[in-house]
Formats: C-alpha cells, sequence, structure tokens
C-alpha cells in the first residue's frame, strides 16, 4: 500500500531512522533523543531549562521531564544559576563517559542512513525543518 499522506510517511522514516540510531547507541547507554540533549548541554554549559528548550526547539515542559530522567540516570545535576530562581544543568562525568563512546557509534548511525539515503537526500533532509 502506498503511503499518501507525507505525515504519515515522514512519521514511519522517523521511527525507522530512531531505532537505527538506539540501537547504535546502545554501548553508551543512553537513546538518541538522551544523546542530543547532553550534546546541547554540553555546547552550552551551564545552561538554563528556559536555554534549553530554545536551543533544542522544545518546550520548557519536555525539556524538563527529559533532563529529571538524565538526572535519575546519574547523567546531569540540576544546580541554582546565578539568578537563584533559576536551575542550570550541568553534565556529570558519566554523561561525558557517555558522550565519548556515544560519539563514534553516533558518527556510524550518520554514515548508515547517509549510505541508504545516498548523499543528496540526506542533505536535503538537513535542511528540510528549515524549509517548513
Amino acid at each position: 500500500m502506498a503511503i499518501n499522506c507525507y505525515c504519515i510517511a515522514l512519521r514511519r522514516a522517523e521511527r525507522k531512522v530512531t531505532s537505527i540510531y538506539d540501537e547504535a547507541l546502545k554501548p553508551a547507554g543512553v537513546n538518541i533523543a538522551q544523546f542530543s540533549l547532553l550534546r546541547a548541554i554540553d555546547r552550552s554549559m551551564p545552561v538554563s531549562l528556559s536555554k534549553l528548550g530554545k536551543l533544542t526547539e522544545l518546550d520548557r515542559s519536555t525539556v524538563g521531564r527529559n533532563v529529571r530522567v538524565l538526572s535519575r540516570m546519574a547523567l546531569v545535576k540540576m544546580l541554582h544559576g546565578e539568578d537563584q530562581r533559576e536551575a542550570v544543568v550541568v553534565l556529570t562525568e558519566k554523561a561525558r563517559e557517555a558522550l565519548v563512546v556515544g560519539a563514534p557509534l553516533w558518527l556510524e548511525a550518520q554514515q548508515k542512513i547517509e549510505n541508504t539515503l545516498g548523499v543528496t537526500i540526506a542533505k536535503r533532509l538537513r535542511g528540510l525543518s528549515q524549509r517548513l
């Protein structure tokens, strides 16, 4: 059966792509969503939940839930920021290890996706969210 709905087609493709990354990142102990969030935190640390939401294009409540999961996994710590009213997120040593282990695994998944789609389609895919 052909998929005529772009939304359904993209969601199916997203699930397949996500599973490729999740499988690749298993040795690092994180999934692609967690790995991406850890990378965003690493680049802007210490970072408030509000800023992290803007950086990842996720609403603050989603970021908060995801950060709580990372905290339970002992991958991040919440600290008081300069403004005592807002908490900031920092990585733990365990998170740094997950990033070191995960980086080459992520790159392998990237290459697998690119090899499957072809370079031209992969490049177009990266710009898709900016065009929509």
